[in-house]
């Protein structure tokens, strides 16, 4: 008699670190003879990634996990887990402990790879809360299940040193560390030789990628510059993106590294947070607004319609009026492609939850929905810049909206959406003109087939 198939339900929130998470606990679970499953109702085993950079994040997950309660009630046999950046905090492991007793796994982000013990424990019956508040050597060898074909994250480095006064990460992910070039190169390869166009490289901060690694054999430490370099001569792949870069480590030999480079794609995720030098200096965040503006006019500068993207939140605490006015201002300026917005929430632990001077509720909403119109026009006229251009896109898949349309993005992240004249296939690169853009996608014609070795800069 045939044993049915055991399935795992695995759901990241928040940022591209826990997706990659989410890919190596679905990868060990895989191996344990669990398959994935997006339904709830198929699973045996449920496992949330949480985040906690924000408190809307934390709130979903914890509600997520609350509904599983009846669901393992009637289902004395569910594992239900949850592991990540929200448990790295004692008040929620505790708060699980004590007032979620179906919850049956707790593991945080520095031990993921003991997965497959930690399982074996549950199933034999312990309930297991296993959270380490340091993280121990780099683990690189770990399975993964990836959840696209064409496109992978690929971790450089781990945690962060900056210690921004807003942000929980350096507590919950530990201190900065980075892989080696070998490893990172090896993994790579390995996906190029599998088929895979497009590598992510993901990091808190990946461009102090190198920090704490030993000298290259010319003596120099490794950079990101130097893994840029290196990444782009892997034959097989199409394009290579970077998410996320600090400002103040920015420098003009990276710049001048992604100008010359051929497979590293002219898109820049540039978080701001603030354009009040005085919120900026109480943010920790190392740089001013208008050495801000500075480093995207070198970029600029360097590379023709490079595409800069960002991160800006309103109400921290102490942002007075003036202070949110130079938010505007750098945002006119700047002409950002498109930025996230989110309203500052106190996260325990870090220095700006015990700031005076916290902004009231209403006045935080009322400043972000003034950004949000600022940054929708803003990204509308950039993008009508495009109209009738012809850019180069790489096919991802039908449209969700409708699958007669087929998605992809440009070298510089802009979602495009086009009927295709003939069949392609994920991952094949395709000219497509734009016929009508809007805020946050293009619509167009495809007029062509792409070309590895022509590279469209829009």
């Amino acid at each position: 008699m045939q044993v049915a198939e055991r399935k795992v339900k695995v759901t990241a929130f928040g940022c591209q670190m826990n997706e990659r998470d989410a890919e190596t606990i679905t990868g060990f679970l895989e191996k344990l003879g669990y398959a994935p499953t997006d339904s709830l109702d198929d699973a045996d085993m449920v496992i949330f990634v949480t985040c906690c950079v924000r408190e809307s994040a934390e709130n979903r997950a914890l509600a997520n996990l609350a509904d599983t309660k009846a669901l393992k009630r009637r289902r004395t046999g569910l594992v239900i887990g949850i592991c990540g950046c929200m448990v790295q905090q004692k008040k929620m492991q505790e708060y699980i402990r004590e007032k979620m007793p179906w919850v049956d796994l707790v593991f945080g982000t520095h031990n993921i790879h003991r997965l497959p013990e930690l399982v074996s424990r549950v199933l034999a019956g312990e309930r297991v809360i296993e959270v380490w508040d340091e993280p121990g050597e780099i683990v690189s060898d770990v399975p993964a299940v990836r959840t696209s074909k064409i496109s992978a994250y690929v971790n450089v480095t781990y945690g962060c040193d900056n210690f921004c006064s807003y942000c929980i990460v350096p507590y919950v992910r530990g201190r900065e560390r980075s892989r080696t070039v070998e490893e990172v190169l090896g993994e790579v390869r390995d996906l190029a030789s599998r088929g895979y166009r497009e590598v992510t490289l993901l990091g808190q901060n990946v461009n102090s990628y190198g920090r704490g690694l030993p000298p290259l054999a010319s003596g120099k430490r490794p950079d990101f510059a130097h893994l840029l370099r290196e990444v782009d001569k892997i034959p097989g792949l199409v394009r290579v993106r970077f998410t996320t870069s600090h400002p103040k480590d920015m420098s003009d030999e990276l710049i001048d590294t992604i100008a010359g480079a051929r497979k590293v794609c002219e898109h820049f995720h540039l978080p701001l947070q603030a354009g009040g030098d005085r919120v900026l200096e109480r943010m920790n965040r190392g740089y001013t607004s208008a050495q801000y503006l500075n480093l995207v006019e070198r970029i600029r500068r360097a590379i023709e319609n490079a595409a800069i993207t960002t991160d800006i939140m309103v109400g921290f605490p102490g942002e007075t009026e003036e202070d949110f006015q130079g938010t505007l201002e750098v945002v006119r300026l700047a002409r950002f492609d498109a930025a996230f917005t989110f309203i500052y929430s106190p996260r325990e632990g870090t220095k700006a939850a015990t700031m005076p001077d916290q902004v009231p509720h209403d006045v935080k909403h009322e400043r972000i929905y003034r950004l949000i119109e600022l940054v929708n026009e803003t990204a509308r006229e950039v993008n009508e810049r495009l109209r009738g251009a012809v850019v180069e896109v790489m096919v991802e898949g039908p449209s969700d909206r409708d699958p007669s349309v087929l998605a992809g993005r440009t070298r510089t992240n802009k979602m495009v959406h086009w009927k295709p004249p003939h069949p392609v296939s994920p991952g094949d690169l395709v000219l497509v003109r734009i016929d009508e853009p809007h805020t946050w996608t293009l619509h167009g014609t495809q007029v062509g087939e792409g070309d590895t070795s022509w590279r469209s800069k829009p």
